[in-house]
């Protein structure tokens, strides 16, 4: 199978109630294309990387390292059967849903062409409240981590536009052996595997420097 993006799909405001804030853009569509990606700049305005979407959560979500958000939809349908529930496209939060290419399995830093777009794997994603309502499943976040199967934030080198139907081209690896899945098992589940993403100057300096301290305690 070809490594494409299957859909692009931006949010839909939706009252947030499971945070004291007043809206969640958890609520992920497919929209026609092409879609402008650029990089929004530091965290905390709600911007993100795709035009016409934004995050509302700005202590914790959006901004340069969390520019876009990338799911397989070969994940959505392992969770489809294990829930018994359709999962559309978006269903999880994802800007981009893709299909071919194992995103659990790409390398911190790991550069990806869609488009006219150069997109940098940053970090994992982490489940929150928001996505744990959203989802409305018993022991979400729990079954979240233990299937370490989270997906990628993406960082925007390039601008341009992504589409759907556009292919994921790997265009560069970084020498080591860090994946996304072993990052979110680090942070969430194996604490013994921090030390790996101290110096990885991919990962987002913010999320390294807490490792440090949690590190020197």
């Amino acid at each position: 199978m070809d490594w494409k993006v299957l859909t692009v799909n931006i949010g839909r405001p939706q009252p947030n109630r499971w945070k004291q804030l007043p809206a969640t853009g958890i609520d992920k569509r497919p929209v026609p294309g092409p879609v402008a990606v650029a990089a929004p700049g530091p965290k905390g305005t709600g911007a993100v990387g795709l035009a016409g979407d934004r995050v509302y959560d700005v202590k914790h979500h959006g901004g340069d390292d969390q520019a876009v958000y990338a799911y397989a939809r070969e994940d959505l349908d392992r969770w489809q059967e294990e829930l018994g529930r359709e999962l559309p496209n978006g269903s999880f939060g994802e800007n981009l849903t893709t299909a071919g290419i194992d995103v659990n399995a790409a390398l911190i830093g790991e550069r990806w062409r869609i488009g006219s777009a150069l997109l940098e794997v940053s970090c994992p994603r982490i489940p929150c409240a928001t996505f744990a309502g959203w989802l409305a499943e018993g022991g979400w976040t729990r079954r979240f981590v233990r299937a370490a199967r989270p997906g990628p934030y993406l960082r925007v080198i390039e601008p341009g536009e992504v589409s759907a139907g556009d292919a994921v081209d790997v265009v560069d690896r970084p020498a080591h052996e860090v994946t996304v899945a072993m990052a979110f098992r680090a942070v969430t589940s194996e604490p013994e595997l921090l030390p790996l993403l101290v110096d990885l100057a991919a990962f987002p300096a913010a999320d390294r420097a807490q490792i440090r301290r949690r590190l020197d305690r």
